[in-house]
């Protein structure tokens, strides 16, 4: 199909006879191809575009290559053009075809038609690309934020537009209200209306869902993910044109972001070492500390409890979208924009390692902590766990400190019984927190190897006698309670209790035993090593 298009094509870089299949063809007619680019693609564009590019030409190419694009072919426009420096050399080392040729297509071909409309399309996206972005900007300058640029891109887009946070979070939409739930109900989000970042239907490009396009953008500053922007349209169909507008329009956003956060660091500096004073006990009488609480806007003279998140341990993914802002701060902006609806006074600080949060408590604050978890958690779009450690309600400022050690007890000993990303309370900590205030911890494990002799064994057969003891303990040795629990015949477990007997000594007629027994599981159970 490509043959006869290109005119006296000349190979000066990679091995056509080996390069990728070609699978289609596209004109350059703009610096930035990212729209437009596709797999199996062979580029056509000239040396005047070339030196127009931003980035260094070994990255362009390299770019290409990561693309699977099968090759370019390059128009000299005058008799003294020539490839930008370097870019032989580095299509030799990447084995990426470079073709010279003396015109951008024949016109003869088949293909001639569709390519000049191609090039006429990118040069009309680059137009209305500026137009659209000098508008935006004159909104910025006048003090314009998210609101207010929504809008404007709903109108000159006609469609719907949203604006998230990096994990898919909405800040702001507009746009017709029918085109917004039609969204909402697409599979470009999940069922908890966040933008599914994490999947096809919701990363950055261009998406069919099911007939109806949709259009995601990354919004970055200073070269930090903050966000993305969508915009969604039945009235007509969307194109990488669409894209390319887009995500000029996405670069617009982000100095709306750049601006807040340069408003907003002093402050968030102030608040993290208000935060920190008070955890320590060095925030000053009740009185002093609500009135400095309320210039945050958070309410302190109420009984409150606090909650501790904390990251569980990842490894980033290096995917081809900006780099984050730090994971703690992610989450602390996540938890922030959760409670402000459920609770407007409560306070939320990210700090070193964890976010603290300081919500309102109540015969219902346990529910509202897993409402609020599970709204950050969402059902997928790339969000990092988490742990969670909840403390006892206090009533007084001076209270929080201890309030605050409850909360990291909490999760300490929730991560070790119940997993990563275990959502913990104090109260149903039991007698492990009082286990958890042993520092010695080889005292500990000494005891439970004392105890439970070879039940302490990583084996499964030690693990199925463990538990086997663990709900003969709970049932208070209630022989035929327990083999229902454990699906066993009533005489199968009376021959496991004979020989636990045996190991551990006779348990059912010592009480004291029986305790030194739940002890010694509650501490393999806290070491991470369950039944």
């Amino acid at each position: 199909m490509t043959s006869g298009l290109l005119l006296s094509p000349r190979v000066v870089a990679g091995d056509v006879e080996v390069a990728r299949d070609v699978s289609t063809v596209a004109v350059m007619a703009v610096p930035d191809i990212g729209p437009w680019l596709r797999p199996g693609q062979l580029l056509i564009t000239s040396t005047s575009v070339l030196n127009r590019l931003v980035e260094p030409i070994d990255a362009f190419l390299a770019r290409l290559h990561r693309g699977s694009a099968s090759g370019l072919a390059v128009r000299l426009d005058d008799g003294v053009a020539k490839l930008p420096d370097g870019m032989i050399d580095e299509a030799t080392q990447l084995g990426f075809p470079v073709v010279v040729v003396d015109d951008l297509f024949s016109l003869e071909h088949a293909l001639a038609g569709d390519l000049a409309e191609l090039w006429d399309r990118q040069v009309d996206a680059v137009f209305t690309a500026d137009r659209l972005r000098k508008l935006l900007v004159d909104l910025v300058m006048a003090g314009g934020g998210h609101d207010e640029l929504a809008a404007s891109i709903a109108r000159e887009m006609s469609g719907a537009v949203l604006i998230t946070t990096p994990d898919g979070c909405r800040i702001c939409h507009s746009g017709n209200e029918s085109e917004l739930r039609r969204l909402v109900g697409s599979r470009a989000l999940d069922s908890t209306g966040r933008l599914r970042t994490d999947s096809i239907d919701g990363g950055l490009g261009l998406h069919n869902l099911d007939g109806e396009f949709v259009v995601v953008s990354a919004i970055s500053a200073n070269g930090i993910d903050h966000g993305r922007l969508v915009l969604h349209s039945t009235e007509r169909t969307l194109s990488s044109e669409d894209l390319y507008i887009l995500e000029q329009a996405a670069s617009v956003c982000a100095l709306v972001v750049a601006k807040e956060l340069v408003v907003s660091s002093v402050e968030e500096k102030h608040r993290a070492n208000f935060i920190r004073d008070l955890l320590r006990g060095r925030g000053g009488e009740h009185e002093h500390v609500v009135a400095h609480a309320r210039t945050f806007g958070w309410d302190l003279d109420r009984p409150v409890v606090v909650v501790v998140i904390e990251p569980d341990p990842v490894v980033e993914d290096t995917l081809s979208v900006p780099a984050r802002m730090p994971l703690v701060e992610r989450q602390a902006r996540a938890f922030a924009g959760a409670v402000a609806d459920r609770d407007p006074g409560a306070a939320v600080v990210g700090l070193a390692t964890e976010t603290v949060m300081l919500m309102e408590s109540g015969t219902d604050a346990k529910n509202r902590v897993h409402e609020l978890v599970e709204s950050v958690r969402g059902g997928g779009g790339g969000r990092s766990q988490f742990g969670v450690g909840v403390s006892r309600p206090v009533t007084t400022v001076d209270g929080i400190p201890a309030m605050y050690n409850q909360a990291k007890t909490a999760l300490k000993i929730g991560r070790q019984l119940s997993g990563a990303q275990a959502v913990t309370h104090f109260d149903e900590l039991g007698v492990c927190r009082l286990l958890s205030l042993v520092e010695d911890e080889s005292e500990l494990e000494s005891f439970a190897q004392e105890t439970l002799r070879e039940l302490t064994e990583d084996t499964a057969e030690a693990r199925d006698m463990r538990r086997t003891l663990e709900v003969l303990l709970a049932t208070n040795i209630n022989i035929a309670e327990t083999a229902r629990q454990l699906h066993f015949h009533y005489n199968t477990l009376r021959y496991r209790l004979a020989k636990l007997e045996k190991i551990l000594g006779s348990f059912t007629e010592n009480p004291a035993l029986r305790l030194d027994l739940s002890l010694a599981l509650k501490i393999m159970a806290m070491r991470g090593v369950h039944s």
